[in-house]
């Protein structure tokens, strides 16, 4: 007696399951993620070289948008000449992705080695402009925390109750920095410190105060009590030593284990879906719960199971630096639900701005006044190798005028 054939639906099933694990062992193996630690230089270059796959996704996607733009939008960013270090003014301005800002954030991200994250669930996009000449400094964006975050929680001290009540008040930076020639006067740290900027917060409250959580239904009204930022390559020299006394201070509280999602590739979970579609399972209807990184993850975790492989491949191995910018002066009672009250410290743009300059951006134009020395070759070698040569990816070692390589701005300034 012969057996019975799969049923169609079954056999599809099959074919996805056997498919989805064949390309996630090769994706897997090929992402150098056991690479030997032999000290930090090559701790980050194995991260970028883990990020290869997902940056040449994201460049091609915006590759097809940016083409026919980015020459007219590159006059954003500034050349040497145009920079009076002494008359830099920085002031923020909201990104609006249905105008050229929303194109210039895409086209200054592109120079980030590490693919910079569209973000998740609330989400709000800045950049920085240099008022006395309409130039882009750098940029900043800040969207829905993770839900699990040790040395976060540990930091706050709350409960798992506590949590869901009131990271609401809690937003993580996805992407900080600085472009080019502004980098290099350490103009990174000053785009960090107005993070806590008044403005931020206001638009925060317009935007946030009063809204309702997408898995608990429940009203929430929620305050940006405070700002968490992780590094991209391990120790980060953009965020350490971000102090202003009496506006702003970047806390470290340690590192992170390397879990997370980064490695799993766009067409890998769109896969992975497909198959908790297949099963009736609810987190393939993301819409419905969310399009965290929380969401994303336990799609991630729950293909794995139905795989048959490890949740350690969720384990990239990758350690990086966790920082906190408390923005009240009770953000911890608050956070933890003992007040409903937040008792905001928010300093002006003007304010930070003018400490950040006195701090970073004036000594080192003192120190190193060949950082204004970008002509409009070197910006336009910024972007051209990226729109014109097939063979250059976006963020991979683009000579700068100074003989430096473009790596990873929102990780430090050069020098």
């Amino acid at each position: 007696m012969t057996e019975l054939s799969a049923q169609p639906g079954e056999a599809d099933r099959e074919a996805l399951v056997e498919s989805l694990r064949q390309a996630i062992t090769e994706h897997i193996s090929g992402l150098a993620l056991d690479a030997p630690d032999l000290g930090e230089s090559r701790t980050k270059s194995a991260v970028r070289l883990s990020h290869e796959s997902h940056r040449r996704d994201v460049f091609a996607k915006e590759r097809l948008r940016l083409q026919r733009e980015w020459l007219r939008l590159s006059e954003w960013f500034a050349v040497g000449r145009e920079i009076d270090p002494t008359k830099i003014k920085p002031g923020l301005v909201a990104v609006d992705p249905e105008k050229d800002t929303g194109l210039v954030f895409r086209l200054a991200t592109l120079l980030w080695s590490v693919p910079v994250s569209r973000g998740f669930g609330r989400r709000m996009r800045y950049l920085v402009i240099d008022e006395q000449n309409g130039k882009l400094i750098g940029l900043f964006a800040l969207g829905d925390p993770v839900f699990n975050l040790r040395v976060r929680d540990a930091f706050v001290g709350w409960t798992v109750d506590q949590r869901r009540d009131r990271l609401v008040g809690v937003l993580d930076a996805f992407a900080v920095g600085a472009v080019p020639p502004y980098s290099g006067l350490l103009g990174g740290k000053l785009v960090a410190s107005l993070m806590a900027s008044d403005e931020v917060s206001r638009d925060f409250d317009r935007r946030y105060a009063n809204t309702t959580g997408i898995i608990s239904k429940e009203p929430k009204e929620a305050h940006l009590a405070m700002i968490t930022v992780t590094s991209a390559l391990g120790r980060s020299s953009l965020y350490n030593r971000v102090s202003l006394p009496g506006l702003v201070k970047l806390q470290r509280l340690g590192n992170t284990e390397g879990w997370g999602h980064f490695h799993v590739p766009d067409p890998v979970f769109a896969d992975m879906r497909r198959l908790l579609k297949m099963d009736g399972h609810k987190y393939a209807a993301g819409y419905r719960y969310g399009q965290g990184p929380n969401w994303r993850l336990r799609v991630i975790r729950e293909s794995l199971s139905r795989l048959g492989m490890s949740p350690a491949i969720l384990r990239h191995g990758i350690s990086r630096e966790v920082f906190a910018m408390p923005l009240a002066n009770n953000w911890r009672p608050y956070l933890l639900g003992d007040v409903d009250t937040l008792d905001a410290n928010h300093a002006t743009t003007a304010s930070l701005s003018d400490a950040a300059m006195s701090r970073w951006v004036l000594p080192r134009a003192k120190r190193c006044p060949e950082a204004l020395s970008w002509t409009n070759a070197d910006r336009t070698a910024l972007f051209q190798p990226m729109f014109q040569s097939p063979q250059v990816q976006a963020g991979q070692g683009m000579s700068t005028g100074s003989g430096d390589a473009i790596t990873l701005w929102e990780e430090g300034d050069p020098g």
